[in-house]
């Protein structure tokens, strides 16, 4: 494992960008190509909207749900383990999915197994892109996520393809084999040990937690097997409450709220976009098409939002560059059930990829500039966990209104209502922030304190009286961070 005293922002990060760009591709890529069998599946099985629609919602909820599992993997085993891991499970369900003989061996096989996979891949990938850069982080994460649109963008009329060819089941097959090239990714992690990261267990329990004449013993232990030496139950809780310890973070909780409503609103449209083409006359090629450029565009998206949020204009404010285009997103769902013919959903898709790319680069970079470095792959961990309620419940909400209404009308506005929420409540947050952070210097600019700022944001009031000839230092530390002294 390769030391730095910080992240190199180059040389071999930039196979950990290409790993990262291949997972996403055969993570979430494949995950959005799953509504292209939504009708194949419904006619084969003579389901309604709501049944057929757990398929998409499981995969995206075992996804998310089991990322802190991935994360963990990734910390305490290895992130080239996990990934190939996952590789395997994921293939293994894309494979036993093409021999399906009803849903709920589809809720099994292609929601459970393959979701799981793909969680032990996705959030280390995207945490290791984060390890190796610092100055370029979000040109870097930029282009490792427009896998997911690039990877849409070929795969969408190529599954359309292959289900015409080899029926849905040698379509699933052929994707199953497909998605085995996430060990190849897999091989690509390299691990990289930054001076930032915190102590690990078996240091902090060495130092802390052990009396100096048992560390010859214990050394001899580590030496000839890591996995037998005897951890303290206070050891393991320090560890584990370190590691998670940003969960109280008042920045990290709006962050967190505001991803439950962001999350909920994104998921219908890519399980709906193609059965509403197609119930309001577009035809099918069309209306995969519409799911080609909304991935093609979601590239552009992620690369030009990634460079641009990384210029010294913008690079302050990634905040509300998240916020923006999140809001933009929900503006694009209210405006959808209008939208009925196939040369007005074209600007729709161009529109909705746009900034769907734009967020969905800014979510580990956001997370970073809120957790630190040190943290992210713990906090990407929960941030994705976080998705799987709303990915789980949302499409069979929006297909359950659909059955109900027989339109696609309260399923886009209730999308798009969530989304611009999500932003609404990141706004106001950061507003309050501000106010209370002019509040704090005009109070310490009338009483004559020094100010300092730190690098994550946080202030620092330092107070100096005197007391017996003697200077006191009175350090008063913003809630959101914390300092090691």
């Amino acid at each position: 494992r390769a030391r730095h005293a910080g992240p190199p922002d180059g040389g071999w990060g930039w196979m950990i960008v290409a790993g990262c760009f291949l997972v996403t591709i055969c993570t979430r890529a494949v995950t959005r190509c799953i509504s292209i069998f939504f009708v194949e599946f419904q006619a084969y099985f003579g389901q309604d909207y709501a049944r057929t629609a757990w398929i998409h919602s499981i995969v995206d909820c075992a996804t998310m749900l089991c990322a802190p599992l991935g994360s963990l993997i990734s910390n305490h085993v290895s992130c080239q383990v996990g990934i190939m891991l996952g590789g395997l499970l994921a293939s293994t369900g894309l494979i036993l999915s093409s021999f399906a003989t009803s849903l709920e061996h589809l809720y099994l096989s292609l929601g459970v197994l393959t979701g799981l996979g793909f969680a032990l891949c996705y959030s280390p990938a995207i945490a290791m892109v984060g390890k190796y850069f610092n100055k370029k982080k979000a040109l870097a994460y930029g282009i490792a996520m427009s896998g997911s649109g690039i990877g849409t963008f070929i795969l969408a009329p190529v599954v359309q393809l292959l289900i015409e060819q080899f029926s849905w089941r040698g379509a699933l097959l052929i994707l199953g084999g497909f998605v085995l090239n996430l060990c190849v990714c897999g091989a690509l992690m390299r691990p990289i040990a930054l001076k930032e990261d915190r102590k690990t267990a078996p240091e902090i329990l060495e130092q802390d937690y052990v009396p100096k004449a048992q560390k010859r013993d214990l050394k001899r232990m580590s030496i000839c097997s890591p996995l037998i030496k005897v951890w303290s139950h206070e050891c393991l809780c320090y560890c584990s409450w370190k590691e998670y310890d940003f969960l109280l973070m008042p920045g990290f909780m709006v962050l967190a709220v505001s991803v439950l409503f962001m999350a909920y609103g994104c998921s219908p449209l890519f399980v709906y976009l193609v059965p509403y083409a197609l119930s309001v006359g577009v035809r099918h090629h069309q209306a995969a098409f519409l799911m080609s450029i909304l991935g093609v565009v979601d590239i552009i998206g992620n690369i030009t939002f990634g460079w641009l949020t990384d210029r010294r204009c913008l690079k302050k404010h990634r905040h509300f560059c998240y916020l923006f285009a999140v809001g933009m997103d929900g503006l694009c769902c209210l405006f959808l059930p209008v939208l009925q013919k196939f040369p007005l959903l074209v600007p729709f898709s161009f529109t909705f990829g746009y900034f769907d790319g734009a967020y969905v680069t800014l979510i580990p970079v956001v997370t970073a500039d809120v957790v630190g470095t040190s943290s992210l792959s713990s906090a990407l961990g929960v941030v994705y966990f976080l998705h799987a309620i709303p990915y789980l419940v949302s499409p069979p909400v929006a297909g359950w209104l659909v059955d109900t209404t027989g339109s696609y009308a309260a399923s886009f506005l209730l999308s798009g209502f969530s989304m611009i929420f999500s932003s609404t409540l990141l706004c106001l947050a950061s507003l309050a922030k501000k106010i209370k952070r002019t509040h704090l210097r005009s109070l310490t600019n009338d009483t004559g304190t020094k100010q300092h700022i730190w690098t994550n944001g946080a202030i620092a009031y330092s107070v100096t009286a005197e007391l017996d000839q003697k200077d006191v230092e009175f350090l008063a530390v913003d809630t959101n961070s914390y300092s090691n002294r």
